[in-house]
């Protein structure tokens, strides 16, 4: 895959991660959208290196949209613990 596709990936990433940690995030939307991105570029380092599963250069393949998601949870999770009441 490509750099485009792994943004791409990322942003769509991000929108699921949102979509299943759903509530008020201290980046909102963009915020969101950008650890998406870097969710995905983590999920698959993390898979390629611990998990023992590279991840293929298929873009519909479900493992790399698992990693993708993976990361972006994790990101989003970190990031509102971090910055979580910086918006009220």
């Amino acid at each position: 895959m490509t750099i485009i596709s792994w943004i791409i990936l990322g942003l769509l990433a991000g929108a699921i991660a949102k979509f299943l940690l759903p509530g008020r995030d201290p980046g909102g939307f963009i915020g969101t959208t950008l650890i998406g991105v870097a969710g995905a570029f983590i999920g698959g380092w993390i898979s390629a290196r611990w998990l023992d599963h590279p991840i293929t250069r298929d873009f519909y393949d479900g493992a790399t949209w698992a990693a993708a998601i993976g990361g972006s949870l994790v990101l989003l999770v970190a990031y509102r613990l971090l910055f979580g009441h910086s918006r009220d």
